[in-house]
């Protein structure tokens, strides 16, 4: 059973940083594209980042030099390393992974105080 947990989230003053978490059951965080997602109140779902098995990474203009993926292997989780968080960062933030099938976890809420 493929499982994907967050972590991390919180509040946080603008400016601030937070590190989000995506701990992986169930597949091999290294041999699947992985990738953060959020969604703001009342907006659609969008992507943050995203790693690829090739260790390829691809960022949304909008947190480009902020916000960092990365992952570990030996933990096989994933990490979003937000800094210089604004306000309008605040939504909840998804672990998606596609191995096959669409997957996603439950999400963990950022909120950006300015």
């Amino acid at each position: 059973q493929v499982q994907l947990v967050e972590s991390g989230g919180g509040l946080v003053q603008a400016g601030g940083s937070l590190r989000l978490s995506c701990a992986a059951s169930g597949i091999i965080v290294s041999r699947t594209s992985m990738g953060w997602y959020r969604q703001p109140p009342g907006k659609a779902r969008e992507l943050v980042a995203a790693i690829r098995s090739s260790g390829t990474i691809v960022d949304s203009d909008y947190v480009k030099g902020r916000f960092t993926i990365s992952r570990d292997n030996a933990k096989n989780t994933v990490y979003l390393q937000m800094n210089s968080l604004k306000p309008e960062d605040t939504a909840t933030y998804y672990c998606n992974a596609q191995s096959g099938l669409n997957i996603w976890g439950r999400g963990t809420l950022v909120t950006v105080s300015s």
